[in-house]
């Protein structure tokens, strides 16, 4: 089964100033960890980026950029978005087609919105996904803090069954690229 890792807005505007997602640079060096054994597998890695016109986080701005830290190279691809969706409006299911994709590895930001929203659209399309469990982050919100948010869609997304595909959530060390 050929599979792909899906890097979801880890974005400067996100990540690189205070107050910081939970884990912030821990979840960066699961999704370096990640990157790393993806590529030393032929696995591809696409980066998803949120963008929204006239905000800080407009294509192009320095909140738009990956975050500092982040393995990304030049001939990495990109996916723009709009909207939490990474399928929706973008040409991310036409890439995933052309590379034979069937299996997703996701990670990212954010738990709740963009990263539960794509899990979900790439099961309802027939991909097997696995949700790198501590690669994934948010900030803490008023009703609840940024960790039991990721535990909650962990838990959450992996019970889901009605898709007809299986949806996994798997700590980083527990992933594995088959070469």
């Amino acid at each position: 089964m050929s599979t792909a890792l899906i890097v979801i807005d880890v974005q400067s505007l996100l990540f690189d100033q205070q107050p910081y997602p939970h884990e912030a640079a821990e979840v960066i060096g699961r999704i370096n960890g990640l990157i790393d054994r993806a590529r030393s597998a032929k696995v591809p890695v696409l980066f998803v980026q949120h963008e929204s016109p006239g905000t800080p986080i407009e294509y192009g701005s320095p909140g738009w950029a990956l975050a500092a830290g982040l393995d990304a190279r030049p001939d990495d691809a990109v996916v723009r978005k709009t909207t939490p969706d990474s399928f929706l409006r973008t040409d991310l299911a036409e890439r995933l087609a052309a590379l034979g994709a069937e299996h997703l590895v996701l990670c990212g930001y954010a738990s709740e919105v963009c990263v539960d929203t794509t899990t979900r659209r790439a099961a309802g399309l027939g991909y097997q996904v696995t949700l790198a469990a501590d690669a994934h982050t948010t900030h803490d919100k008023v009703h609840a803090s940024a960790a039991s948010i990721r535990a909650h869609h962990n838990a959450t997304l992996s019970a889901i069954r009605s898709f007809g595909v299986a949806i996994r959530a798997l700590p980083v060390a527990e992933i594995e690229f088959a070469t």
